[in-house]
């Protein structure tokens, strides 16, 4: 374990000195700017920064200062320091990159008082003086010895949602007419309110139009310019719901509150529902603060224990997906349990097989390679100490996980321990569905902005 000691005024000796380097990183500055409050451009904005008198960011002075705090507090003298008074000449920039190395010295001691005055330098790794000035302390007069405080570590996320491009440029393609499913609770309609008001939907509710107005009444929603489309129950709007989209008339579904599994049903009759030659898959998209861009994962919620030719769709799909979102290339990792392939773990074959159908042309318009495990697919480090290589580690844009329930366990883990948001679609039908629970309004939006982009792109083919 280690300690921090203390030297009390009687042991200190005028000449004294103790002192620390420390190298400014980025997130050094960010850091002392969230804590601080100080966003001056200077320090946090690069753009701004190339264009000012040091051309680069550079850090706060005061982070000089607050590394002289330190050597006082932790070396000399150490614990059981009262600060009093604190002058400072800051005479150089300090840029990311740059080693300081800070000094105090004792300069003066005050007996009556057990005052002492400090010289404080900081000097750059050119040796070039970067700060300067004067300590004034109250020394301790008692030994301080205490055990080093295990400090916790601070993760910088992004907060700028990967979502907004999204929303922007599917305005750019105007709203979808999105059939809303038994729409029977407030946030249901809130939702739709949202993405209407955003430009991305023209609502028409398929439910009880009784009960959908007292739900609007109470929520607070104006619904008079929706189109209702009356039905009774929630398996006739689900019935209502799939005519619809087999007619062309509205080219988004949209759960509300009907069932899952019932929805699901009716999706699938090969004679009524909206099946085409494609595999239907949920592809959710993932904005996770800790990745640096967005992450598809699936199938998350439709083929429970699919087959080598079902991955093969659900991937193609992915892909697809990734590609009308704007990825020209993306890179697909075929996740199992190990890394090497098993005969005995059918998900490493599958994921083998799916890299040669790749290879071969049967997937199209992606990287693809497995199997591979989530460690080595999310961090450099750990698959560089396994000795794997791949052009998808640390670049991943979609992950195709071996069955729903891996998946659906992968996205709850995400979004409840990683603070991931979540929005997606089911994919393969004639129109796109946004099948999940409208927990976020925001997200059902961004489930919105979705299914515009792929509708424009399934069009371009089309067209």
């Amino acid at each position: 374990m280690e300690y921090l000691e203390n030297r009390t005024f009687d042991e200190i000796n005028i000449g004294d000195s103790a002192s620390l380097n420390r190298t400014l990183t980025e997130k050094d500055i960010q850091v002392f700017a969230i804590m601080s409050g100080d966003i001056n451009p200077a320090h946090v904005d690069a753009e701004y920064a190339q264009s000012d008198m040091f051309k680069k960011i550079i850090a706060h002075g005061m982070w000089g200062g607050a590394l002289i705090s330190t050597v006082l507090g932790t070396e000399l003298p150490g614990p059981g320091t009262i600060y009093i008074g604190q002058t400072l000449r800051f005479k150089k920039p300090v840029a990311i990159g740059d080693t300081l190395k800070v000094t105090v010295a004792a300069l003066e001691k005050k007996p009556e008082k057990k005052r002492i005055i400090f010289s404080c330098e900081c000097r750059n790794q050119k040796d070039e003086v970067v700060l300067e000035g004067q300590a004034e302390v109250i020394a301790p007069d008692k030994k301080i010895r205490r055990p080093k405080v295990v400090m916790p570590e601070i993760s910088l996320r992004r907060i700028k949602s990967l979502f907004t491009p999204y929303i922007e440029k599917a305005k750019q393609h105007g709203a979808l007419h999105a059939g809303v499913i038994y729409p029977v609770h407030e946030k249901i309609l809130q939702a739709v309110q949202d993405a209407e008001q955003e430009g991305l939907i023209k609502p028409v509710l398929i439910g009880p139009k009784e009960r959908i107005v007292q739900v609007a009444q109470s929520a607070q929603v104006d619904i008079r310019k929706y189109e209702i489309v009356d039905c009774e129950n929630s398996h006739s709007a689900i019935q209502k719901a799939v005519q619809l989209a087999r007619n062309d008339e509205v080219g988004l579904l949209i759960r509300g509150a009907a069932v899952r599994e019932d929805l699901l049903h009716a999706l699938r009759k090969h004679d009524k529902g909206i099946l085409t030659d494609r595999v239907l898959s949920y592809a959710a998209v993932l904005d996770v603060p800790t990745y640096a861009k967005a992450l598809i994962l699936t199938d998350t919620h439709i083929n429970f224990d699919p087959g080598l030719d079902v991955k093969r769709g659900i991937t193609q799909n992915a892909i697809d997906f990734a590609r009308a979102l704007g990825i020209a290339e993306p890179r697909v990792a075929i996740l199992a349990g190990v890394d090497n392939i098993s005969q005995n773990m059918r998900s490493t074959v599958d994921a083998a097989a799916l890299c040669k159908m790749a290879e071969r042309g049967q997937i199209k318009g992606a990287i693809v390679d497995g199997p591979l495990t989530f460690d080595n697919v999310v961090s450099v480090e750990v698959a560089k100490a396994k000795g794997i290589a791949s052009p998808v580690i640390g670049e991943a844009d979609i992950l195709v996980v071996p069955n729903v329930e891996t998946g659906a366990i992968l996205s709850k883990q995400l979004e409840y321990l990683a603070e991931s948001r979540n929005a997606g679609l089911l994919l393969g039908g004639r129109v796109p569905v946004l099948m999940s629970h409208i927990k976020d309004i925001h997200l059902s939006t961004v489930s919105c902005a979705l299914a515009i982009l792929m509708t424009e792109y399934e069009l371009s083919f089309r067209g």
